[in-house]
């Protein structure tokens, strides 16, 4: 049974081991920019490459109900990119075993079918122990938002946390996503 002090020191263990004490004594927050995705293309997508950018970081599948939000991803990048959004797509297996195929399946379906021009991840786990190290910060820093199914969106803020979580089944061309992209823009 779970009391309200073993609750509150998970809580703050949870907190405690996502902050490292610096050589001078200081302490800093582990930001997403700290992490890299393997590219779909071979390369690495760096998270420090978007440094001080806001990020929304999408698990994607291809044979998924909600595959078509591909297209609002698109276009929410268009939209806001050259103010300095970025987005990447993380494709998993995780949920319903919806993302099958290898690197050339996905890039059929992300590329070819749906014209994605943002870039794309290797294939990854974003649950469970086996889970890519951002999904795991992801989890420790907001355990209840973790993603329960396909085209969960993490937005990441200019300061390299977690700004707002949105489920798969808010569309990427959402109000409160853009509203949230601009916020995040906005913030200095």
């Amino acid at each position: 049974m779970l009391t309200r002090r073993t609750m509150l020191a998970a809580l703050l263990a949870t907190a405690a081991s996502a902050t490292r004490v610096q050589a001078d004594g200081g302490m800093s927050r582990i930001s997403a920019y700290a992490f890299s995705f393997p590219a779909l293309s071979g390369d690495d997508i760096r998270l420090a490459a978007f440094t001080s950018r806001p990020l929304l970081v999408v698990n994607t599948a291809s044979l998924c109900g909600y595959t078509p939000q591909y297209v609002g991803l698109q276009e929410l990048w268009s939209e806001f990119r050259e103010r300095g959004l970025a987005v990447i797509g993380v494709p998993s297996n995780d949920f319903g075993s919806q993302e099958p195929g290898g690197a050339s399946a996905i890039s059929q379906t992300a590329h070819h079918q749906y014209s994605i021009t943002f870039p794309i991840a290797a294939k990854a786990a974003v649950v469970g122990p086996k889970a890519h190290p951002f999904y795991k910060w992801a989890a420790e820093a907001r355990p209840w938002d973790v993603p329960r199914w396909n085209f969960h969106k993490y937005l990441i803020g200019r300061d390299g946390s977690i700004a707002e979580v949105f489920a798969s089944a808010v569309e990427p061309t959402d109000t409160r996503i853009k509203t949230a992209v601009a916020k995040a823009l906005a913030d200095s």
